[in-house]
């Protein structure tokens, strides 16, 4: 594993001696909305997750390594890592709640020497990825594969700037060519203190439960997982039984519904395969009088069901 030299090392156990080994190929920048230092980044990821990015980013510049850039960190969905052991390093800054403010001038100078030293040290290539599997920089809502239900993560200022300063940066780093010029900065936007910390959900369920091919809503405490108006990043992980036919397919999907649990608007499903444990993330907001859902269906080849052992549903949420 790899560790970068001038990022403070808060190393997260057991996840860095536990998860796979990757080949870091991509470096993808997104915003927590939540004005969290690099240590408080640390501790969330350590106390209240099952998620972690391999790096956090403080408004001041403060930078934390949780997991060396050459084992998955779970932040990008489908870019963690991918079956041929490629995969993407992941850092999380913080932001406003809404995740709407810009980079601070510390920030970008940390995100343009960490693309400077990702290119060095891993041999990522100096461009914007052209694909969701493309080498090279880029942000999480770039492509839908490097997240799951979608996301404007990290949000249209940030966006800008990766466009106008922080690619830009790394490649005149890098290349030791004149860096580019800030264009003038908008009207500064207070930052929201520790009385926005977030609430955290933690519900879990051990009745088992045999799912078969038909979409099944799933109850943690009850069938609800937020009511709004709320912000929110949901994670749900869910353990089925090991033994499965070859061939399975688990999908999973976050869906809103009215209070009365009518007019469903469901994401995206993700699918995995095989049996054993599988995550599904969700970051969003749920409107007023909305209620977000979860539910999950299993394809077998033979039709038969498979049994889920266990389900956990976790993560901030903010009300708005």
């Amino acid at each position: 594993m790899a560790w970068c030299p001038f990022a403070t090392k808060m190393e997260l156990q057991p996840e860095s001696d536990s998860q796979p080994a990757i080949r870091p190929t991509q470096l993808i920048m997104h915003s927590l909305a939540a004005p969290w230092t690099a240590r408080r980044t640390y501790e969330f990821w350590r106390d209240s997750s099952s998620l972690e990015s391999h790096f956090g980013l403080g408004f001041e510049g403060d930078l934390g390594q949780y997991i060396g850039t050459e084992t998955r960190a779970d932040a990008n969905a489908g870019a963690n890592r991918r079956p041929d052991g490629t995969g993407a390093v992941s850092v999380e800054t913080a932001s406003d709640l809404q995740h709407s403010g810009p980079w601070t001038d510390e920030q970008i100078e940390q995100l343009i020497a960490l693309g400077v030293w990702m290119h060095q040290r891993h041999g990522v290539p100096l461009r914007i990825c052209r694909s969701h599997d493309d080498p090279g920089f880029g942000y999480h809502s770039m492509f839908p594969q490097w997240s799951t239900g979608g996301t404007a993560c990290p949000g249209a200022a940030r966006i800008r700037q990766f466009k106008t300063l922080v690619f830009p940066g790394i490649v005149a780093r890098a290349t030791s060519q004149p860096a580019p010029e800030a264009p003038a900065p908008a009207p500064a936007k207070e930052i929201e203190e520790d009385g926005d910390m977030p609430q955290l959900l933690n519900e879990a369920n051990s009745k088992d439960v045999a799912i078969g091919a038909e979409w099944t809503g799933l109850a943690f405490i009850d069938a609800v997982v937020h009511s709004g108006p709320r912000r929110h990043s949901t994670l749900v992980h869910l353990l089925f039984e090991e033994d499965v036919p070859p061939g399975t397919v688990v999908e999973g999907r976050f869906y809103l519904t009215d209070t009365a649990g009518k007019n469903p608007s469901a994401y995206l499903p993700v699918s995995h395969p095989g049996g054993g444990g599988h995550q599904f993330l969700c970051v969003a907001d749920v409107p007023e009088g909305r209620h977000l859902r979860f539910e999950v269906r299993a394809v077998t080849p033979d039709g038969a069901p498979v049994q889920l052992l266990h389900r956990v549903v976790s993560g901030p949420y903010w009300a708005i």
